[in-house]
């Protein structure tokens, strides 16, 4: 395997990677399934790859759940995409083994058995693209696709849908509505249906109005529409956007050149930006810090998420 170090630490180049905030660029693992195609989930989220342990079956554990596994001390799930994707994958060769990745996903660490692990890559965020919905049957778990050289195509995997299909999506309570204009609007983005949907029920819960993108991209045209207008009716851009939301990982622009764009247009000032990404360590919240945003929330605790938003809208 290129660069990737199985039953140890990833990867080469850890420093190198944290310099990738506002570069638009983002480190794909590469792995496949059995079958033809292949996969990417991003390097941030993967800890470790490593041959597959011994898994111990439990019961009535959901459908892809192969069981647990005791890694140093801490006992962890253990997923197999193959069954998520429902992809009749043949089982490996006589010899070689499965691989897991431990990887780490809003504070949740889980081990994903893959049939072999390639190599790391680097590409553009702008050569990562949201898929056709004719590509996107597979239940909504591929949340991007990036065409390499040669046409060869890499499905980025939505791992959050993933975990919701697994254990159920966050329930939502404990959260108490802001003090907030009738006008008060949230502007979000976020490439991810459940992270959407979710975002939405906690600003809905806040009494908080609210339009969303799909992505970065799409994210920076809309807010530049919207700053325009605002500049032409001669109204603070404050009664248009109390506060834009942004996903670290989206396709096409990325959460922290989307937060560069806004935090060097004098248009928007005065408008707190929050970072909100299952990107939930030290060195990600740094390279949030670096382009300016206001505050960063680890996916998904509502109760947090609304914790941070409701002193920025109330101002």
């Amino acid at each position: 395997m290129n660069n990737v170090k199985e039953n140890g630490n990833l990867l080469d180049g850890v420093d190198a990677r944290t310099r990738l905030a506002g570069s638009n660029q983002m480190e794909i693992l590469l792995f496949s399934l059995g079958t033809n195609e292949t996969f990417g989930i991003n390097v941030f989220k993967v800890r470790e790859v490593r041959r597959t342990p011994h898994i111990t079956k439990t019961p009535n554990m959901p459908r892809g759940v192969e069981g647990l596994v005791s890694l140093r001390g801490n006992v962890i799930p253990v997923l197999s995409l193959a069954s998520f994707l429902d992809l009749e994958a043949p089982p490996p060769s006589p010899g070689l083994e499965t691989s897991m990745m431990v990887a780490e996903y809003s504070k949740r660490t889980l081990g994903f058995l893959v049939h072999e692990v390639d190599r790391i890559i680097r590409v553009d965020w702008e050569k990562v693209k949201a898929p056709e919905s004719v590509l996107n049957a597979n239940q909504g778990l591929i949340t991007a696709v990036i065409e390499l050289d040669g046409g060869h195509l890499v499905s980025i995997l939505d791992v959050e849908q993933i975990l919701s299909n697994a254990f159920g999506e966050a329930i939502i309570v404990d959260v108490q509505p802001a003090r907030v204009k009738e006008d008060t609007n949230v502007f979000f983005a976020d490439d991810s249906i459940v992270a959407r949907r979710k975002i939405a029920e906690v600003l809905d819960k806040l009494g908080v109005k609210h339009k969303h993108a799909n992505n970065g991209a799409e994210a920076w045209t809309r807010l530049q529409a919207i700053a325009t207008h605002a500049k032409q009716v001669g109204i603070p851009i404050r009664d248009e956007i109390s506060l834009i939301l942004v996903d670290a990982e989206m396709p096409e622009m990325d959460g922290y050149v989307l937060t560069k764009n806004i935090k060097s247009d004098p248009n928007f000032e005065g408008v707190p930006v929050v970072m909100h990404s299952s990107l939930s360590s030290e060195a990600n919240r740094a390279m949030g810090k670096s382009v300016g945003v206001d505050a960063y929330v680890a996916k998904f605790d509502a109760e947090v998420l609304a914790d941070t938003l409701r002193p920025l809208v109330e101002r």
